[in-house]
């Protein structure tokens, strides 16, 4: 047992991402059956929604399972009140300050793991009193830190700094990601794009294919003044390149972002329109396959990867 599969009571320490339009309960069930943590998304859900997934999640696995909030969230404290009276015991919170909810969440018997991306925030949240960190690198899809340090970089700064066990995340889709991570000084890993592109995941079939289609050098960070995002450079990533170009205001920023792109991107399979968010690792995902086979096959991966570490020579 590691400090990961111990502290959730899991059998690999391998934790799904809590993406927005991607991790319904299907996913989130079909990770924690096979092995792993899986997490329901709250950040596109409304309360009654993400009640309803929480309840279904609860029939389909007996397995942990949690939640990833951002505390952006309009409805924040319906939704924290949510969790608690669903009995969720593994709350992951992002994009906010850990103090905030930390405290109410431990009070009423929950673990909770703050998603950071530097040390000097996950030295915060360690003061919070969160139980483990998520230390997610520049190349993870979706919002990210403005500080563009890379997992690589990010683990090993982020070891030096914290007693609290630590999560990477950020370009892992595979074993040896894993491995790599782990080495790095990480006692898990949280997997975002490779879960999205997977049969359970609740995105659009047409978002799935876009992200086994994406090549290397295929996504790219911008809209840094709102918050920063990683998107398939698609024709709405191509009118935000082009709108740059004009030296927008940040107004002109919002007006051209709108409502609800990601949902129309992702959710809705607008391939053209939509704000379409994965990670760079997006390069190696080649295939959509079930959960339960994208777990093994990582396992599998990192075993004979372990193996073959020790017999390097110089």
């Amino acid at each position: 047992m590691n400090k990961i599969t111990q502290l959730f009571n899991i059998k690999y320490p391998i934790i799904q991402g809590g993406m927005i339009w991607n991790s319904g309960y299907k996913l989130a069930s079909a990770v924690s059956n096979a092995g792993g943590l899986g997490l329901i998304g709250a950040g596109s859900m409304y309360p009654e929604v993400l009640r309803e997934h929480i309840q279904k999640c609860k029939k389909a696995t007996d397995k942990p399972f949690g939640v990833n909030i951002p505390m952006l969230y309009p409805n924040i404290e319906e939704i924290m009140n949510i969790v608690v009276e669903e009995g969720v015991k593994i709350v992951f919170t992002s994009a906010g300050n850990p103090k905030t909810w930390t405290s109410f969440l431990k009070e009423r018997g929950v673990t909770v793991i703050h998603v950071v991306s530097s040390s000097v925030f996950a030295l915060k949240a360690q003061d919070a009193g969160v139980d483990a960190v998520v230390a997610e690198g520049f190349e993870a899809g979706g919002h990210n830190g403005r500080e563009e340090t890379t997992t690589f970089t990010l683990i090993p700064m982020v070891k030096e700094k914290i007693k609290i066990p630590l999560i990477a995340a950020g370009g892992i889709a595979t074993g040896r990601g894993m491995l790599a991570a782990m080495i790095l000084g990480a006692d898990g890993v949280q997997v975002g794009s490779r879960f999205a592109a997977s049969i359970e995941s609740s995105s659009h079939n047409n978002f799935k294919e876009t992200i086994v289609n994406t090549l290397e050098g295929g996504t790219q960070l911008t809209l840094k003044e709102l918050a920063p995002v990683r998107l398939i450079k698609n024709k709405f990533y191509q009118d935000v390149q082009d709108l740059y170009q004009k030296c927008p205001s940040k107004e002109e920023l919002v007006q051209l972002l709108g409502r609800a792109r990601a949902k129309k991107g992702m959710f809705e399979g607008d391939l053209e329109e939509g704000e379409l968010e994965i990670g760079q690792v997006a390069g190696l995902i080649h295939e959509i396959l079930p959960v339960e086979e994208i777990i093994q096959q990582m396992i599998a991966e990192f075993e004979t990867a372990s193996k073959e570490k020790t017999t390097f020579e110089f």
